[in-house]
């Protein structure tokens, strides 16, 4: 008898303002997820990184939208 087995990540969290960039401690705003464990990075340090973890990620979660979307809501006319 065979049985094979097919892992499905969960959906992680959404990034906090305490999760951190593994590479320079800015806040986090992309999470990696690898087999080996996850990966956090500002937005800055994920662009830099994606070219070569981009396909062994089993997931991208990238908020770095929310930027663009926190700034356009505190800019007064």
């Amino acid at each position: 008898m065979n049985v094979t087995g097919t892992v499905t990540p969960t959906a992680p969290a959404t990034l906090t303002n305490a999760d951190r960039c593994d590479r320079c401690g800015a806040q986090a705003r992309v999470r990696v997820v690898l087999a080996s464990g996850d990966l956090l990075f500002c937005a800055h340090h994920a662009k830099a990184y994606e070219p070569n973890l981009r396909d062994s990620a089993l997931q991208w979660v990238d908020e770095s939208a929310q930027l663009v979307d926190a700034v356009e809501t505190t800019v007064e006319p």
